[in-house]
C-alpha cells in the first residue's frame, strides 16, 4: 500500500524510521518531504505544500506523528476529509493532554497507537490487515 508521514521538523528523524520501517515491510512512500530544506520563499512554500498535498491523496494511508505543526495538523485533515485509514502516535503527550489535544485527534476515523515507537509499523501493517479482512 501507499503511504505518507506527517509530522514536524523536530520530529524528522522518527519520520524518517517510519518511512524506512513501512518500505521494508513493502509498502511505498508517496512523498518525502523530510528531504526538503525549510523553505525560504512563498513560492518554495507552495511547491513543496502541493507535493505533500499530492502525496497524502495519493496515499492509501497516512500516519501523523506528533507533536505537528500547522503543517502536520492540515495534513491530518486532509486525510480525515479523504477517508484514508489514519494513524496518529504522539511521541509527548500532546494527544490526551486537554489543553493540547484537539478533537480531531480523536474522531472514529483516527486510528490511535500507543506502545513502544519501533513497534508502530508492525501495529500499522497488523491494522491494514484486519481492515481489509472486515
Amino acid at each position: 500500500m501507499r503511504f505518507y508521514v506527517g509530522s514536524s521538523f523536530s520530529n524528522i528523524e522518527e519520520v524518517r524510521f517510519m518511512r524506512n520501517e513501512l518500505i521494508a515491510l513493502g509498502h511505498t512512500h508517496t512523498y518525502d518531504w523530510t528531504q526538503n530544506e525549510r523553505a525560504a520563499s512563498i513560492d518554495a512554500l507552495r511547491s513543496i505544500g502541493e507535493e505533500e498535498v499530492s502525496g497524502i491523496q495519493t496515499a492509501d494511508f497516512v500516519v501523523i506523528l506528533l507533536p505537528g505543526g500547522k503543517g502536520a495538523h492540515v495534513e491530518l485533515g486532509i486525510a480525515i476529509g479523504m477517508n484514508k485509514h489514519v494513524f496518529l502516535y504522539d511521541l509527548g503527550d500532546q494527544m490526551m493532554n486537554m489543553k493540547e489535544t484537539s478533537t480531531f485527534y480523536h474522531v472514529n476515523a483516527v486510528q490511535r497507537l500507543e506502545g513502544p515507537f519501533n513497534a508502530l509499523p508492525y501495529q500499522i501493517q497488523d491494522r491494514l490487515k484486519l481492515s481489509s479482512h472486515v
